[in-house]
């Protein structure tokens, strides 16, 4: 029982419920051999009792790499911009390495904060940064979830100051809006076509049938024959661009001398002032047009006209 030499080689030798075990340490050196035994037959008193040996985490760039990002590309591949947002997401947090090349278990609220302070000293925007932790935060919750760390992970925290888009807009603005629009030839229901027919996540938002007035506009234009768009234009796709759109709205804000706002502004302006003509079912949940007082929303002033113009 014990090491044994086998030609300049160390073997050891021990019973373990009446099984002989028999194995080289592949070691010429006595002690170090003695050290290898005595680990073997500690990793068999463990598994007797239940106890295995603690699997070592990986860190955020190997479970970015080899877990997060693939499920992401698998659950992700029909909805092109959620995909779009992990992966740039995981791909600014790889680029700390003080953070990418920490294993999960031992990342700190501390080092989080060292890596939004980094962001915004960079001249990142708080909503940016604040996208980039959720990717954080998300990730942390699935390597806990696939068993990926023994440990809690720590909470990953939104910085505070971000800017909401829970702006509304004053009539006299929407009317300065406006005006500019049209001085610059942009058309309103252009506006429209991102701000009031939903979100941009690909989740269902409330519907509200076009106005008459709407709908006869998109039949005009419609036949003439402009191809499948109702907003054609010299670009790539055939169709006005989001960029395109983004700068000629701020080219309106500029004109009509109307502080900057995003353009979700205009169907959280617009669905506040429908919410006393409408129950809660249907501006929350969007609900069939048989909630909605439509005479009362035409009677009542603002943006919800625009809608037709």
């Amino acid at each position: 029982m014990g090491v044994y030499k086998r030609a300049q080689v160390w073997w050891y030798r021990f019973t373990w419920k009446g099984k002989a075990i028999r194995e080289s340490t592949k070691q010429t050196n006595k002690r170090v051999a003695e050290q290898i035994e005595a680990a073997h037959k500690t990793s068999l008193a463990k598994g007797e009792v239940g106890i295995r040996d603690r699997i070592p985490a990986p860190t955020i760039r190997q479970f970015a790499n080899r877990d997060f990002l693939p499920f992401c590309r698998s659950t992700f591949a029909a909805k092109v911009k959620t995909l779009a947002y992990y992966q740039n997401g995981a791909a600014r947090l790889l680029e700390y390495p003080a953070l990418a090349d920490e294993s999960l278990d031992t990342i700190t609220a501390e080092k989080i904060s060292g890596y939004a302070r980094r962001r915004q000293d960079a001249g990142m925007k708080v909503a940016t940064v604040n996208r980039e932790l959720q990717v954080l935060r998300r990730m942390f919750m699935l390597a806990m979830e696939w068993g990926k760390v023994e440990r809690a992970l720590p909470r990953v925290r939104m910085i505070p100051g971000e800017a909401h888009r829970d702006r509304i807009l004053s009539l006299s603005d929407e009317k300065a809006y406006f005006e500019a629009t049209q001085a610059i030839g942009l058309s309103t229901l252009e506006m429209y076509q991102r701000a009031l027919d939903g979100r941009q996540d690909g989740q269902c938002a409330p519907r509200i049938p076009l106005s008459q007035r709407a709908a006869s506009i998109l039949e005009m234009r419609r036949s003439r024959e402009t191809g499948p768009w109702i907003f054609p234009a010299p670009t790539r796709s055939g169709h006005i661009e989001p960029s395109s759109l983004q700068g000629q709205h701020a080219k309106a804000c500029t004109l009509g001398k109307v502080v900057h706002f995003p353009l979700y502004t205009f169907r959280h302006t617009c669905l506040t002032r429908w919410a006393p003509f409408m129950d809660p079912w249907t501006s929350l949940l969007g609900w069939p047009s048989g909630h909605v007082n439509h005479e009362a929303i035409r009677a009542s002033p603002g943006i919800q006209h625009a809608s037709g113009d």
